[in-house]
């Protein structure tokens, strides 16, 4: 794609919209916060420009240019002087407009990849993509300013928390039996990183080893194991709870919904199937048991997970759950009327004060939604193979890579 219509018009608010094209749920998008403006992405479907709600288009002017092309950068300023409300103008693919997708896609991946056991989709080891973030962050400076108002201006964030992985990405790029691509992939996301860190004023032993490796030249190294080098340690911890008895008669089973914007990453299995539901007949009582399998990077404890338990339509009840092992378990009393027909039980999971509460959204469309984000998971993970450019915007992340070659038993 090297041009695109965009159209370029003043919203009832104020913010000036160049729009590329339609946006779905929140977990399709690609974001980014940058100078004056959000600009977003869908995920699904072929690259494209992205959608930009512009609050300061003089803040914008650095960049537009340089994203979309003069044509748009001269329409956002006729808009912002009040000129026209609205035109369609054609803009560029610029060089930089595939790196910032490529930057915005990658934040989304750190938000929603969906990883899953269940679903054979192996998770991507943070601290790589955190270090390809930030070179890709530090590529994509012309986006910011210093206006503090940025929250993905965290080059200096994203080394410091994620150095752990410089080591063995060096590694990586000195061993043997790898292909080209992946090499000067490797060496492009490390020098970056060195610069970032060196514009920064960023210092420490990670980072005078790696200054000290790309100094000299690349040596041969021995073969590595991306296994080992990056295998996620997922033992799970026990944590303290009643654990779930089996008992009563059984009235209803089925499974919940597993909406991946009512908790934080990291925390569930993102398979459809991840939560489940049984209720039984306990005398006159009746009970509600919730299990949700884990994520392996779930915390142990100290996190109010709960199931949001509802019957027959009526109102949401709050069962809290408990990690053991590799599952978040809890059980509850139910208010179920006497009938000869079982209950309609409904069940979700979610985090108290991260859930964004109820709206407009269709969960038939939204399952359709998560099976295409488990399909594109699964297509880059495949294509990891292929002879495809790693610094385009559809080339594999390192995390990725490693993760195509990481055996975690799925």
């Amino acid at each position: 794609m090297t041009e695109a219509d965009v159209d370029v018009h003043v919203a009832q608010d104020g913010t000036i919209r160049v729009a590329a094209g339609p946006l779905g749920p929140v977990f399709t998008r690609a974001v980014l916060d940058v100078a004056g403006a959000v600009l977003a992405w869908p995920v699904l479907g072929d690259p494209s420009l992205p959608v930009a709600e512009v609050h300061d288009a003089g803040r914008a002017q650095q960049w537009l240019w340089a994203v979309y092309g003069e044509r748009t950068a001269a329409a956002v300023h006729a808009c912002a002087a009040g000129e026209p409300v609205g035109v369609r103008v054609r803009a560029d693919m610029t060089a930089l407009a595939g790196s910032v997708a490529r930057l915005g896609f990658g934040h989304w991946a750190f938000r929603w990849w969906p990883a899953s056991h269940l679903d054979g989709i192996p998770a991507l080891q943070p601290d790589v993509l955190g270090l390809e973030l930030a070179a890709l962050t530090h590529r994509c400076q012309q986006l910011f300013d210093d206006f503090g108002d940025q929250p993905d201006d965290c080059v200096a964030e994203l080394i410091e928390e994620h150095q752990a992985a410089l080591d063995p990405l060096i590694q990586w790029w000195r061993a043997t039996s790898q292909p080209a691509d992946t090499a000067r992939h490797l060496e492009s996301v490390l020098r970056l990183i060195d610069e970032a860190a060196d514009s920064a004023g960023l210092d420490g032993q990670a980072l005078r080893r790696l200054r000290s490796s790309l100094d000299q030249r690349r040596p041969v190294g021995m073969p590595v194991d991306l296994g080992a080098l990056f295998a996620r340690h997922g033992d799970y911890a026990l944590a303290a709870g009643d654990p779930i008895v089996a008992g009563g008669r059984v009235i209803a089973r089925g499974s919940g919904t597993n909406d991946w914007r009512r908790y934080p990453p990291g925390f569930v299995d993102a398979a459809e199937n991840a939560v489940s539901w049984t209720a039984r007949a306990l005398g006159a009582r009746r009970q509600i048991e919730v299990e949700v399998v884990a994520d392996v990077a779930a915390p142990a404890a100290g996190v109010p997970l709960v199931a949001e338990v509802r019957v027959d339509g009526g109102q949401a009840n709050r069962v809290p759950l408990s990690r053991r092992d590799d599952m978040w378990t809890g059980r509850a009393d139910l208010d179920v009327p006497a009938a000869a027909m079982p209950p309609r039980i409904e069940v979700g999971v979610l985090l108290p004060g991260f859930d964004p509460g109820p709206g407009a959204f269709d969960e038939v469309e939204g399952r359709a939604d998560r099976d295409a984000i488990r399909d594109l998971a699964r297509r880059r993970l495949a294509a990891v193979a292929q002879p495809l450019p790693h610094d385009a915007f559809a080339g594999p992340f390192l995390a990725e890579i490693a993760a195509a070659s990481t055996d975690e038993d799925f």
